[in-house]
């Protein structure tokens, strides 16, 4: 029988290592021959748009490049498949895909919407009597899913974002002036991304000094309050700060600044927040202010790779061909931790009706009071996953990647 996988959802350091992990497994099954690679995501099924990757990954120095290469070399998509009782013109494609290539798994790497195509694909084939398993393998740097203790890509995330912040907490204080800088973050309803930013305290930098996450509801006057307070005790103030951060009454804080506009699952496009605070800083505090805003810088940097993420993504992938093997569909990989320190996880699969559609968000015990900082509790959560250099292999000074010709 044969194989395929497709990427989809906001690209990560670690999607390709998950890739790297179902390939290298499905060539290790004596019952698998052809693995194919569907580009941009289920629209590559949808299309009968393939290729098979045993053609382009022919050696293990492949494999080791795939594994560090950021972004997804299948490319992605954000499509989401109708209900098959109202549309199943969609379905009968993809089956017809599927049986043509006589294709008898796949597997799909992404976030909370991927699952929701894993969970109505695998609903279709099984009330249609199709033989086709499919599971889900988990990606994203927003850390929200349900049922695992973290995703794949996050580590990563969590690392260069920490990297980050140190590096311009020492730019920012170079000048004897009071000054403010934001960083604006990804996390349109879940602050873990934001959250991690905690880890600098381990090592011990104050900075940041203020963390704000879309869990707690805060007014413009109180962020206004809490850095007035910060510039009392510190010249310099970082504050950290998710782009879907809400006010009191539950709408964005930054609605003023952002498109209004949707994705295809009917997600707001965020961005702005590091605009709007700077604005206010500006106008009510006076002091020097600058905003950054990370974007998508913080999806894919390979060169500041977690070891921990890449391992457990290259793992995640190749249990999930385990699963499919033995006979399970409707699942996805999860991670499960048994233990902080020393770190461990096993892997085991869930089903994936529990994670389609549904976030998983911080802790309210890890917030304090005030909702602007985390605990040591959540450092302890963070620290294991950003833990671990990856060696990047490097021409004329500079990253090399796997590109596939499409």
């Amino acid at each position: 029988m044969n194989i395929a996988a497709a990427q989809s959802g906001g690209p990560t350091c670690a999607i390709n290592a998950s890739l790297a992990g179902v390939f290298s497994e499905g060539r290790m099954n004596s019952k698998i021959d052809k693995i194919y690679g569907a580009l941009n995501g289920i629209e590559g099924i949808i299309n009968n748009d393939l290729i098979d990757l045993t053609e382009v990954l022919t050696c293990y120095e492949d494999m080791e490049l795939l594994k560090k290469t950021p972004s997804a070399v299948l490319g992605s998509c954000r499509y989401k498949l109708p209900e098959y009782e109202k549309d199943n013109e969609v379905y009968k494609k993809i089956t017809d895909c599927f049986i043509k290539n006589d294709i008898k798994a796949f597997f799909y790497i992404g976030g909370n919407d991927s699952m929701d195509t894993v969970a109505k694909l695998s609903k279709y084939f099984k009330e249609n009597d199709i033989d086709i398993k499919v599971i889900g393998i988990p990606k994203t740097i927003d850390n929200d899913l349900k049922m695992t203790d973290h995703t794949p890509g996050f580590g990563s995330a969590a690392k260069y974002l920490a990297v980050t912040l140190q590096e311009i907490t020492r730019d920012s204080a170079v000048y004897d002036v009071k000054s403010v800088t934001i960083v604006e973050i990804m996390g349109r309803d879940a602050g873990w991304l934001t959250a991690s930013s905690c880890v600098l305290h381990a090592n011990g930098e104050t900075a940041p000094h203020l963390i704000y996450m879309p869990e707690a509801n805060l007014s413009h006057q109180k962020i206004l309050g809490d850095i007035k307070e910060q510039l009392k005790i510190h010249d310099t103030v970082i504050v950290a700060v998710s782009e879907g951060i809400t006010s009191e009454d539950g709408e964005y804080a930054a609605a003023d600044f952002q498109s209004g506009a949707d994705d295809a699952f009917g997600h707001k496009y965020l961005s702005g927040i590091g605009k709007c605070l700077e604005q206010l800083v500006r106008k009510e505090i006076g002091c020097k202010v600058r905003s950054v805003e990370l974007n998508v810088m913080q999806r894919c940097a390979s060169h500041m790779a977690s070891k921990t993420d890449i391992e457990e993504s290259f793992r995640i992938g190749s249990e999930g061909v385990k699963a499919a093997a033995a006979g399970e569909t409707g699942k996805m990989m999860a991670f499960r931790r048994t233990s902080s320190k020393p770190f461990f996880c096993s892997v085991e699969s869930v089903d994936v009706n529990e994670v389609a559609n549904k976030e998983k968000k911080l802790p309210q015990e890890w917030i304090n009071e005030s909702g602007n900082n985390v605990n040591d509790e959540a450092i302890d959560y963070f620290l294991p996953l950003i833990k671990g250099e990856v060696s990047i292999p490097m021409k004329n000074g500079m990253p090399v990647h796997m590109k596939i010709k499409r």
